[in-house]
């Protein structure tokens, strides 16, 4: 591949899974400048590196370099100041979830008070339960897709899916909330 078409390739991969990136960076690193930051910093890398680019799933390849730039973020912070703080306010992570189509005031309350409370006990997970949920929740990536972001067997995927839908249900009971837990998707 030559260097422009590298780059070529590298645009429009980032411009095409860029909505992807930063939820997944928002997610990971808990406010949007951070990752928007580490979104950049993903590009810059992905641009160094496109003629590496080996084939195989384009996307994954952008989100695990994404992925890698957060968790360097989130070292750096935890060595910065001692420990991970994830500062987000409950009507940004709203944002980012599904919105209710309910027709009564009641039923909008409720609804947005059960999103934010799903969305702050997500964010309390530990990164590798958050990161595969949001990676297979959110952005509906398969198994095989976020074992190639993780760059983690798909077994591994798996019980760290099962543990962290189960560890999400256990925080929601503790607050009286039942979640119901749809069927894995296929691989």
């Amino acid at each position: 591949m030559t260097s422009a078409t590298a780059q070529a390739f590298v645009g429009d991969l980032v411009l095409r899974h860029l909505d992807a990136a930063y939820n997944l960076g928002r997610w990971l690193l808990g406010n949007e400048q951070d990752a928007a930051d580490a979104v950049h910093d993903a590009y810059l890398r992905a641009a160094r590196s496109a003629d590496t680019y080996a084939g195989g799933n384009a996307r994954a390849w952008w989100l695990a370099i994404v992925r890698n730039c957060c968790l360097a973020r989130l070292s750096r912070r935890v060595r910065d100041q001692g420990n991970i703080a994830i500062d987000q306010s409950a009507e940004t992570a709203e944002r980012w979830l599904p919105r209710s189509e309910a027709s009564e005031v009641e039923d909008r309350v409720d609804n947005a008070q059960r999103q934010s409370l799903i969305a702050r006990q997500l964010r309390n997970l530990p990164t590798e339960f958050r990161e595969v949920l949001i990676l297979r929740e959110i952005e509906e990536l398969s198994y095989r897709e976020i074992a190639d972001v993780l760059q983690t067997p798909i077994g591994t995927v798996m019980s760290r899916l099962a543990r962290g839908r189960a560890l999400l249900q256990k925080a929601l009971a503790a607050h009286g909330v039942r979640a119901e837990v749809e069927t894995p998707h296929g691989l």
